[in-house]
């Protein structure tokens, strides 16, 4: 077998899953566009703010045990990524 019909056999498969892919992601884009409102309504929600609350606490104290000496810096974005989710 030559070089050129392994590579052609191993593309022609990716060019496949590459469609599959893409399809997949219109398909989400196309549900995202048709919720949006539900969407963020969701996201603004009181159980969107428990949650997300928690989720950055957790990833907040790893980062400080990472690095104590930005635990300022830290306290800053976990602020602004709380602001962009939940009701609080």
């Amino acid at each position: 077998m030559r070089v050129i019909d392994l590579i052609g056999r191993q593309h022609t498969p990716l060019k496949g899953k590459h469609m599959g892919i893409e399809d997949a992601v219109n398909k989400g884009k196309d549900l995202f566009e048709q919720n949006k409102d539900k969407i963020a309504e969701a996201v603004k929600s009181e159980q969107a703010e428990d949650i997300s609350d928690k989720v950055l606490d957790g990833v907040a104290d790893f980062a400080k045990k990472i690095a104590p000496g930005a635990a300022d810096k830290i306290d800053e974005i976990r602020d602004g990524a709380d602001k962009a989710v939940g009701n609080e």
